[in-house]
């Protein structure tokens, strides 16, 4: 991201964060959102997750609330698709992004994997590319044991105190998840170092994206 400025030349930055559950924008963006709020202090956030109940949907607030602490302006949206069963909800979904479209322009959006073996994940992309057609897209990567992630070609360089802050908002902010192997302290941070590593990152960590196409 060093040497790319993703504000406007007319106002402030802004991001649009979707995520299919309660954890996933956090998982996939956390770092380069607080990255970029920490750049862009006026930033407006819009951040929608489709799949938020009961527990989860109070999880889901709070953790969005910290991590958009330094935003200028912010809105979160919490959903409640059915979990698994978003691709059967075409209609309605689309019906959602539509409105969206129309509620907020954003400079920059957030969003899964196109080829996520999960079928929500699958499902928030390909809608994203389907009604956001003029705007610059990073797919994020979520890791699971799919083994799916890919060989992502974007990458942001994050600070050793910025990852220390993600991994521990997600601990904190998502105790229904603690008791599943993979939602540990050890992953998220093996998953940074990982993509640090492949983009030489000054600092040793970065956040990994697919990037189709750019007008930058």
């Amino acid at each position: 991201m060093f040497g790319i400025n993703f504000a406007p030349l007319d106002g402030a930055l802004r991001i649009l964060c979707l995520g299919a559950h309660s954890d996933d924008i956090e998982i996939g963006c956390g770092g380069t959102v607080l990255r970029l709020l920490a750049e862009h202090p006026r930033a407006e956030v819009r951040w929608v997750v489709f799949s938020s109940l009961g527990e989860r949907a109070d999880e889901a607030r709070n953790s969005a609330k910290r991590f958009l602490r330094n935003a200028g302006k912010s809105q979160i949206d919490l959903k409640d698709f059915r979990d698994g069963f978003m691709p059967y909800s075409g209609i309605e979904l689309k019906q959602s992004f539509e409105s969206l479209k129309r509620e907020f322009i954003p400079d920059l959006i957030f969003t899964h994997y196109g080829r996520d073996l999960h079928q929500d994940h699958r499902m928030v992309s390909e809608l994203t590319w389907n009604t956001f057609r003029n705007h610059m897209i990073l797919e994020y990567e979520i890791v699971k044991y799919d083994g799916d992630i890919g060989n992502p070609n974007f990458f942001v360089q994050l600070s050793k105190a910025i990852c220390s802050e993600k991994v521990g908002n997600l601990v904190e902010y998502f105790p229904s998840q603690r008791s599943k192997s993979w939602f540990s302290e050890d992953t998220f941070l093996a998953m940074l170092r990982i993509r640090g590593l492949e983009c030489n990152a000054t600092e040793r960590y970065a956040e990994a994206f697919h990037c189709r196409k750019s007008r930058y």
